[in-house]
């Protein structure tokens, strides 16, 4: 068995199954629109990079909204330095940013590492409403 180091993981490689067992998966330029874009329901996104303070201290708090919304909301991250393209398609400026994707469309995001409730609240509303910006 081999076993693999973090700088040898290759997202692209996960069977598309694989992910929803996972309570935070990693998103590239190369499996976005897979993993993103063509998934029905709500995918909550974290736009960060290594060296960010703010995005470290929102980190702990995507993994616990993931186990607690797990089954109803996919949760992603996806690093900046790294696929700069997805991030410049959407406009990422800012780190973090937390984008809401309903149905593989943006239908909003925030900027700011938000405390839990605060991202709490704005998950719930976006899966009270059917459309709209966030």
């Amino acid at each position: 068995m081999d076993i693999l180091l973090s700088s040898d993981h290759d997202p692209g490689g996960v069977p598309d199954e694989a992910y929803d067992d996972m309570a935070v998966f990693e998103v590239t330029d190369a499996t976005f629109d897979e993993q993103v874009v063509k998934n029905d329901g709500l995918t909550v996104v974290d736009f960060w990079a290594p060296w960010c303070g703010p995005c470290r201290m929102v980190g702990p708090v995507i993994e616990e909204l993931a186990e607690e919304y797990e089954g109803r909301v996919r949760f992603a991250k996806l690093n900046v330095d790294d696929n700069q393209v997805t991030a410049g398609a959407f406009g990422i400026r800012s780190i973090p940013t937390i984008g809401f994707f309903r149905d593989g469309e943006p239908v909003g995001g925030v900027v700011g590492a938000y405390p839990k409730d605060a991202l709490q609240e704005v998950i719930e509303d976006v899966l009270a409403r059917k459309g709209g910006e966030a």
